[in-house]
């Protein structure tokens, strides 16, 4: 690793002396650059191709004797991180990851911001090592780590404070000096830095515990004085337009957070508990990555099964699965999809998740009187072509559903079933005739999502015997989560969904108008039209290295 020296080091021309780079193609960037277009010589060679943003970090990296690394590998020290102030790190783009032979790491993506540098080196008293990273990624992490602190330090804040009353906090909007507020603030931000689903603020009887759901699994983020609680949670509903007098029955409501890459919807829930009121966050980010996004985050042969259903020019498909399975996120990208016809698209959701081009979003407000049952006759009125409900909840809203579809329109729309042989079954539950479910569907995706194992600490098992049977005899090894700094100590990273998608057609039709067993509709649908269930799915990611056993069998549990 490399102090911060070759002061007369030009990137163009140890760009050609590594070989990545001709003359000419300098001379051309350089006539460019004389535009008067601002942008350092680096990335302008980038932005116009001339080279890869890690051929210059990997031509710098030898130059200068330094190390290109990859942030999540990394143990990074916050105490270290805090050394370099927030403003400073975000404006140089670099991050400070901890201490080596008495000098300071600090990750940059311009090694030859000598500037920055320095600024550093004073402010920190420290000479400094020098290692390399990529932009995008080096930004992110500068988001995660002081978003992290900032969380931190406003609950420290919070938590020495005597005062508990309410009022202290019904203040100014813009009063941004308000410990409370920077702590909810600071919450959100390191909620969503993590990729975080949830925020769970839970009293008990000498403390508060915030929690954040990561990956799907709950983790323990930070814990609060008790005398914190009830301000914390009249600031939330404050923002959520709730009552803040009102403490012994559920309430719920939603806000939005601005971000750099937009709005962050939060859905708010609040409950009252024996210690208090408990507030779930749910955020509600429109910029979640999909795994084989291109295929909407299914296998290929699964994806085309849905094309076909899609060309229907009427009928309903349904989505099924629990709470948080991204039902809503597939619902999106279909209907993103299905945007680009010459088609009028409505919807009517609780709440809306995410704002989609040439789509009329109607959002469910039951105070006024908007319900999904109310909603939907409405929208029937307004000459749709595509209805998405956002859930179908009771027999009412079925009901309308099913009517919507038999009369010409293709209907989205998700149920609770633990299947997709079971929607039926679920539906006639409800209260519908089994003819008009037969005569009105045109499939059902059952969806689930499963953790991915993080590729940094992952090992190799050997199945026991009773896991190869479960595998179906032609899988013996397969991955095994250990736990890194990279995921947080759980083994896993990020997800990814699987799939069962069964087709509607005239034998299905036959099997539900006569009631037949939900194992009746399911043997067909595995004979004859090939269907891959849940545990298949899940099964081609574990043998392909992508997940574990554990995961395999949390997702198809059932089916044995």
């Amino acid at each position: 690793m490399e102090t911060i020296t070759g002061r007369n080091l030009k990137i163009g021309d140890v760009l050609i002396e590594q070989g990545y780079l001709t003359r000419q193609a300098l001379e051309e960037a350089l006539e460019f650059q004389k535009d008067g277009n601002g942008k350092r010589l680096g990335e302008m060679l980038i932005e116009q191709g001339y080279i890869t943003e890690n051929q210059m970090l990997q031509a710098m990296a030898t130059k200068m004797e330094c190390q290109v690394v990859k942030l999540e590998s990394l143990t990074i020290d916050i105490n270290a991180v805090d050394m370099i102030p927030r403003q400073m790190a975000e404006k140089y783009c670099m991050l400070a990851v901890g201490m080596l032979n008495g000098r300071l790491q600090v990750v940059v993506n311009d090694p030859l911001n000598f500037y920055a540098l320095e600024d550093v080196r004073q402010i920190t008293g420290q000479e400094l090592a020098i290692l390399l990273s990529e932009k995008v990624p080096l930004q992110k992490a500068i988001r995660y780590f002081y978003s992290e602190i900032s969380a931190k330090q406003a609950a420290t804040k919070v938590n020495e404070t005597t005062q508990t009353v309410v009022e202290e906090i019904e203040v100014e909007e813009g009063d941004d000096d308000t410990p409370i507020i920077n702590l909810l603030s600071s919450l959100i931000q390191r909620a969503y830095s993590a990729g975080a689903s949830d925020i769970h603020i839970e009293p008990f009887e000498d403390k508060t515990i915030v929690r954040m759901r990561v990956d799907g699994t709950i983790v323990e983020y930070v814990t609060l004085k008790v005398n914190v609680h009830n301000s914390l949670i009249a600031r939330i509903k404050i923002l959520s337009e709730l009552d803040i007098a009102e403490r012994r029955r559920p309430q719920d409501g939603h806000f939005k957070v601005k971000q750099p890459d937009g709005y962050l919807n939060i859905r708010v829930s609040v409950i009252p508990t024996v210690f208090g009121e408990k507030a779930v966050l749910r955020l509600l980010s429109g910029n979640a990555r999909i795994d084989n996004s291109a295929t909407m985050g299914m296998l290929e042969d699964d994806f085309e099964k849905l094309q076909k259903m899609l060309k229907s020019p009427n009928g309903i498909i349904y989505l099924t699965g629990p709470t948080g399975s991204g039902k809503t996120t597939t619902l999106y990208m279909i209907l993103e999809e299905l945007s680009a016809r010459q088609v009028n698209i409505s919807t009517i959701e609780d709440p809306v998740e995410k704002n989609l081009p040439k789509v009329n979003q109607m959002q469910v407000n039951p105070l006024a009187g908007l319900t999904f049952e109310s909603g939907l006759r409405a929208l029937l009125r307004q000459d749709p072509d595509i209805i998405m409900v956002g859930e179908t909840r009771d027999a009412e809203t079925a009901s309308i559903s099913v009517r919507s579809a038999l009369t010409g329109h293709l209907v989205f729309s998700t149920l609770h079933t633990n299947d997709a042989a079971s929607s039926a079954i679920r539906l006639k539950d409800m209260g519908l005739e089994p003819y008009l479910i037969a005569n009105s569907m045109v499939g059902v995706v059952a969806q689930r999502l499963m953790r991915k194992v993080c590729p940094e600490c992952a090992d190799t098992v050997v199945l026991t015997p009773e896991e190869q049977e479960f595998a179906g005899g032609d899988i013996t090894i397969a991955k095994k989560a250990c736990g890194c700094s990279a995921c947080n100590h759980t083994g896993y990273k990020g997800r990814v969904a699987v799939h069962e998608i069964l087709q509607i057609d005239k034998e299905v039709r036959r099997l539900i108008t006569e009631n037949a067993a939900v194992e009746e509709i399911k043997d067909y649908a595995l004979k004859h039209q090939k269907m891959r269930t849940l545990k298949q799915c899940a099964l081609t990611y574990l043998k392909s290295g992508i997940t574990t056993m554990e995961e395999v069998l949390r997702v198809a549990y059932y089916e044995e």
